[in-house]
């Protein structure tokens, strides 16, 4: 019996095929049966296992955010305590529980000193659609009604609502949903291999993204600007960190034309790239910051829009003068959630997971470079933190790409045959790496071999 007949015939893979709609997926090829899916059952630290028996190294930690690994105890006895004292309960006209209210204070202890409150969701997508409802009615209580458009950069991810796919500078968000939906501007992406013009300096591809943004501004109008959004370092766009300065010059531009920063940490917060936030990092002083994933290590949904003081000191102002905020998520600080995070949290800090981020990581950028970088067909190997990918290229002297999602897929397919999960990046060629913070050196290894394996095997 062949693969595919084993698949057909199979009641759970059936099941699935017949009543599932999965995300990001070939909706045809998988209703078909025509490839085969995978059922995961299980996992414990990096390693996660399918229904067959197949254990395989995850280094992309899920969708980046299995932080604290797979098979923590402390997190899952968490949510089944408080799932058995008290499950949900809303948080509107100041109702709370006492998880959400200790998650809180656990999250603004560690942001920025600036930042004043957190309000909680459940995904990225909507903390974002939150951050962008609460710029504009910060500016309509400033009597800015005006300024409500938000500059966001091609190739930067975040999310899949109409407002949060509107931001999301992919094609394949936009495509087919009407999108980006008007107000919203995409600025040129901080990738120098992709910079317009192969004989740039980095400094003179940075200038040219600040003039690029400049340019913008001044052809829409600042005063019809509300803020620009920004991943620290590009995530699903092809994991890119930011050319030396970036950060600080594009806050200067915002400073001068009083358009609030937006820095959505969902992927880089909470250790990711050896520090609490990107943030941090980068030395970036935003008026909204977006979180998830790492919250809670995806054991269970839940987001957060922190905002800063001069914002809701504005909000502050706004309820006095006209009453309560109008905006609400029925799931908003859901005790389940909240308690997953509070463990989350603690276990990060007890195990030192983001110092184990700032030590590995290095080691992984290290032997990726050593191992692919003199390939003809390698481009570029970039990271930060344990953040990293490998770039490929037809001809990388030449800036020659390949069709993009040809070589990249055909490279993660391999890996996963030989027992390593990496993730090929949307709109290139580009397998991504971002493996939970409790990684080892030795874990590290096999990754990398795995993917030296299956480049040869692919590319030779």
């Amino acid at each position: 019996m062949t693969q595919t007949e084993d698949l057909v015939n199979d009641q759970l893979a059936a099941w699935d095929r017949d009543n599932l709609l999965h995300p990001t997926t070939h909706t045809a090829q998988h209703a078909r049966g025509d490839v085969p899916g995978r059922i995961i059952t299980g996992g414990d630290g990096v390693f996660v296992t399918d229904r067959d028996g197949n254990r395989m190294l995850d280094a992309f930690a899920a969708l980046y955010c299995v932080n604290a690994g797979y098979g923590r105890s402390e997190i899952a006895e968490a949510i089944a305590t408080q799932a058995h004292e008290l499950a949900y309960f809303h948080s509107f006209a100041g109702h709370g529980n006492e998880p959400a209210i200790r998650l809180a204070k656990m999250v603004m202890d560690r942001a920025p000193d600036h930042m004043a409150r957190v309000y909680f969701g459940m995904s990225g997508s909507d903390a974002n659609e939150t951050n962008i409802k609460l710029a504009w009615h910060y500016n309509i209580l400033r009597g800015k009604p005006e300024k409500r458009k938000v500059i966001s950069r091609w190739r930067g991810y975040h999310g899949s609502g109409l407002v949060s796919g509107s931001l999301t500078g992919l094609k394949v968000y936009h495509d087919r949903f009407h999108l980006p939906l008007d107000g919203f501007l995409h600025t040129e992406a901080p990738h120098y291999l992709r910079r317009p013009d192969a004989d740039m300096s980095e400094a003179q591809f940075t200038d040219y993204l600040i003039d690029a943004l400049q340019d913008m501004i001044a052809r829409e109008g600042a005063d019809t600007i509300a803020a620009f959004i920004g991943e620290p370092v590009l995530g699903t766009g092809g994991i890119v960190p930011p050319p030396e300065g970036y950060w600080s010059r594009v806050q200067e531009v915002l400073a001068q034309h009083d358009i609030l920063l937006i820095a959505d940490e969902v992927v880089t917060g909470f250790g990711r790239t050896g520090h609490m936030f990107g943030s941090d990092l980068y030395g970036l002083k935003p008026d909204f910051m977006t979180i998830a994933k790492g919250l809670t290590s995806a054991y269970a949904p839940l987001s957060g829009s922190i905002i800063s003081s001069r914002v809701f000191d504005v909000l502050m102002q706004g309820a006095d003068d006209f009453g309560p905020l109008g905006h609400g998520w029925t799931y908003s600080a859901h005790p389940i959630g909240a308690a997953a995070g509070i463990a989350t949290l603690e276990l990060v800090d007890r195990t030192e997971l983001i110092k184990n981020a700032r030590e590995t990581g290095p080691y992984l950028l290290e032997r990726l470079t050593e191992t692919m970088a003199e390939h003809p067909n390698v481009a570029e190997v970039r990271g930060v933190g344990l953040l990293a990918a490998v770039e490929f290229m037809e001809d990388p002297a030449a800036l020659k790409w390949y069709p993009p999602m040809t070589v990249g897929p055909r490279i993660s397919a391999e890996m996963t045959r030989l027992g390593v999960i990496a993730r090929a990046m949307p709109e290139g060629n580009i397998i991504g790496f971002a493996p939970p913070l409790c990684i080892t050196r030795g874990e590290v290894d096999q990754v990398v071999d795995a993917l030296a394996k299956a480049t040869r095997s692919v590319l030779g």
